[in-house]
């Protein structure tokens, strides 16, 4: 896809991000700019994040994407690769903000992570000239950009040297609500965080309570403060969702000879779909047995 760009005098340049102090003077972007009056919710976190870290990034993404919101991060490892991809899962719109030029996309190796989600009607932004290499020092201007686009940022697992506290500073300094999810007590990945939560961020565990929280600062930010669970969540491929509802309308736990039994497809098939769906966090297996997670 081709790189577009946009001047800050443009008509169609981010109206949230036009009013921040040190807007970028243009943008550049592949694939589709969220509507002016989609609400959008930022969702950063460390590079090196735990495994509860990144389920529940990929979980609140995931339903704050089924409540009708986009979600905007960095692309970068950890909490913003699991806020995308729960966004993608929820069938929803993402935004990835980067460091450097869009050609080439880095990291590389998430290169087909930001294809899907251009597949996805999504977006790839940077405010720099598309071969601009990487330097460390344009990842603090970066985080501007990731908490500009959007009312509201989460923050999951930021130590205390933490680039999301650079990005939740800057959220604070341009008005924006802050929220963080808390952690165990004297783990070094949720220092950061608690400081944050000292300090005024609002504490959160779940999309729902994001949601209700800025349906109660602006009603204009939602479209929706309902969410889904994982069992409800909209499946695109129609084999699949065959897969998954029979795995949904078992009591118990089923074999895939169970599954291939009822379904009448081929067990090849089934077990394609069952490694899709367990990737995906909606169901798990134990003992050769599936059943929803």
């Amino acid at each position: 896809m081709s790189v577009k760009n946009l001047k800050l005098t443009d008509k169609d340049f981010p109206p949230l991000l036009k009013e921040i102090p040190g807007a970028p003077e243009q943008i550049f972007y592949i694939g589709s700019l969220p509507r002016a009056d989609k609400p959008m919710v930022a969702v950063v976190g460390t590079r090196k994040a735990t495994g509860e870290g990144m389920r529940l990034a990929k979980e609140i993404s995931r339903d704050l994407a089924k409540a009708g919101m986009a979600v905007v991060s960095g692309l970068a490892f950890g909490i913003d690769s699991a806020a995308h991809t729960g966004a993608i899962l929820g069938n929803g719109k993402t935004v990835a903000v980067l460091p450097n030029g869009l050609d080439p996309i880095q990291p590389r190796s998430h290169y087909g992570l930001a294809r899907e989600i251009l597949s996805r009607d999504g977006c790839v932004i940077s405010e720099f000239a598309e071969t601009r290499p990487f330097y460390k020092a344009q990842y603090l201007e970066r985080n501007r950009l990731i908490s500009g686009l959007c009312p509201a940022m989460l923050v999951v697992e930021a130590p205390i040297r933490s680039g999301s506290l650079s990005t939740a500073r800057h959220a604070l300094e341009q008005g924006r609500e802050v929220f963080v999810t808390p952690g165990p007590a004297g783990h070094p990945n949720y220092e950061g965080s608690h400081m944050l939560l000292r300090n005024g961020a609002r504490l959160v565990t779940n999309a729902a309570e994001i949601l209700e929280d800025l349906k109660g600062i602006n009603p204009e930010f939602l479209i929706s403060a309902e969410t889904e669970t994982a069992e409800s969540v909209a499946i695109a491929d129609n084999i699949q969702l065959v897969v998954f509802d029979t795995i949904k309308k078992s009591e118990s736990a089923l074999h895939i000879d169970n599954i291939v039994e009822t379904t009448k497809l081929e067990p090849n098939i089934v077990n394609q779909k069952l490694t899709s769906l367990m990737l995906e966090g909606l169901i798990e297996e134990n003992n050769g047995k599936f059943r929803l997670k």
